[in-house]
């Protein structure tokens, strides 16, 4: 098996808009007992089934992924672990490992749909070693705020900065507004007032 095919924990760090792809989140997986980060581009619809669950907003309605494990819990299926199998071509290769109590199936999904799948049945996340030593960035700090500046120039961060406008409303204000998101469903809205919010708890 080699150390190469060793499987290792991660955690999800964080999810940040992405600036280099439009419409597209780049969701931060980290090694639990280290310091790389595994970057992985995913589309709004994924990043919000993820950040829903994370923040334990409640839809009203089920989403897909809700749908799926109320589906799988019907029939006492759990989902014991999602593992990021492979990357070719950039694609990452994701699949559930799957039991009923009794056999064990390995299921293949997106791995943005698998990390959604994850969070809901809160089971680990692994990969292996040579997608890590691949894919996985270095960092220094336990920070992720670069993710926001990869290919952004001091112009468009001032407009970024500018646009989401939110930092000159009162933290009072910001919270109803959460709640109006919320209300509204418009969760990536939502998202960038909770980092405000996080934001000024952290200063």
């Amino acid at each position: 098996m080699g150390n190469n095919m060793k499987k290792i924990k991660l955690d999800i760090v964080g999810l940040s808009y992405s600036q280099t792809q439009s419409g597209a989140y780049a969701l931060v997986l980290g090694e639990v007992s280290g310091r790389r980060r595994l970057p992985i581009i995913i589309g709004s619809f994924e990043a919000q089934a993820i950040a829903i669950e994370i923040e334990k907003m409640t839809p009203s309605r089920p989403l897909t992924h809700d749908l799926f494990k109320s589906f799988a819990q019907a029939y006492q299926i759990e989902v014991q672990e999602v593992i990021i199998y492979n990357l070719v071509d950039g694609i990452f290769y994701a699949k559930l490992i799957c039991s009923d109590g009794k056999r064990s199936v390995e299921i293949d999904a997106r791995t943005s749909d698998a990390i959604a799948v994850a969070v809901r049945f809160d089971c680990p996340i692994f990969t292996y070693e040579f997608i890590l030593s691949t894919a996985g960035i270095v960092i220094e700090g336990n920070d992720f705020v670069y993710l926001e500046n990869i290919n952004e120039t001091p112009e468009e961060k001032s407009v970024s900065a500018s646009v989401s406008g939110y930092a000159s409303i009162s933290t009072e204000e910001l919270k109803t507004k959460l709640q109006e998101a919320l209300a509204e469903e418009s969760y990536e809205k939502a998202a960038k007032i909770r980092d405000e919010l996080n934001k000024r708890k952290a200063s």
